[in-house]
């Protein structure tokens, strides 16, 4: 198994656009510091394969920021899922390739997971992955198995998160408390057990073919409402799968979600408007190839 049968069931046709509404972008900081990870003898134009592309969220930030719109030469984008996919064609490839805003860069999505890429060997100088590798759970030494075949030498993997951030907000560590009680053993991301693929006992494979990682955290806050935060959690994988298969258990999360959000206090930004603060931080992880293997 390469991808968790959740996130195939909760990001399949139908959920796409709700997920790409709800999500956050990601700061130009990360977007800065993925770019000084790639080695100088990693020249540009790059070859880049983002694994577990979505609806273009992550691929979008890239193509708009000013240190990598013009080192680009192709991206070869692979999801498992065809909804996603298939947003991600309108999303990018028809916006930068065919609109207003095109730019000299060749875009490709297909399908495929962190496993099985169908990218040939030595290719990539970059591999990213945003609010993704989780859903690799368990098969994390096939992953790097695969991340090493399609690397060149010394080829940056960059594993990026988007978290919703507990310690800043406590109505946050509500949700996720809520989140706990309904997502049984789903690997979200925030449970964090995708770092095993950096233990050297659980993941030996990793330290064979991988330089140690280098990890960065960057806190950010952008405005929301009670609104925008009921969709960031309707656009949950478990709770897709819910909203569609469990109208009752759906609802009861949600008025849980209101409740919650109209008694925790907040940082109110306009209190007429409804507007308050929604803290995240986003997690960055890179890791260089080896050299010489």
């Amino acid at each position: 198994m390469s991808v968790h049968p959740v996130a195939i069931q909760g990001f399949a046709e139908g959920t796409n656009e709700i997920y790409d509404r709800a999500r956050p972008s990601y700061r130009p900081s990360v977007l800065s510091h993925i770019r000084k990870s790639i080695p100088l003898e990693r020249s540009s134009p790059l070859n880049i394969v983002e694994i577990g592309s979505g609806t273009g969220i992550f691929t979008r930030a890239l193509l708009a920021h000013s240190e990598w719109k013009d080192d680009i030469k192709e991206i070869r984008a692979v999801d498992p899922s065809k909804g996603m996919r298939n947003h991600f064609e309108k999303s990018v490839i028809e916006q930068f390739n065919h609109g207003e805003t095109e730019v000299p860069v060749k875009i490709t999505v297909a399908e495929g997971t962190f496993t099985s890429t169908g990218i040939e060997d030595g290719w990539a100088d970059m591999i990213v992955m945003a609010q993704a590798y989780h859903w690799a759970h368990p098969d994390y030494s096939s992953a790097q198995i695969e991340f090493h075949r399609i690397l060149k030498p010394s080829g940056v993997v960059a594993y990026v998160w988007n978290h919703e951030d507990p310690v800043a907000a406590e109505w946050i560590a509500s949700l996720h408390r809520m989140y706990d009680r309904y997502d049984g053993d789903v690997p979200q991301s925030r449970h964090e057990w995708w770092r095993v693929t950096f233990d050297t006992k659980e993941t030996p494979v990793y330290r064979e073919f991988f330089e140690d990682p280098v990890e960065e955290t960057f806190k950010w806050v952008i405005p929301t409402t009670e609104d925008k935060v009921a969709e960031r959690v309707r656009s949950k994988s478990f709770v897709a799968i819910m909203e569609r298969e469990d109208k009752e258990e759906y609802e009861k999360l949600m008025k849980e979600v209101r409740e919650m959000l109209g008694k925790k206090e907040k940082t109110w930004i306009d209190v007429q408007k409804g507007a308050f603060e929604y803290p995240y931080e986003t997690i960055v992880i890179t890791s260089r190839k080896k050299g010489n293997v």
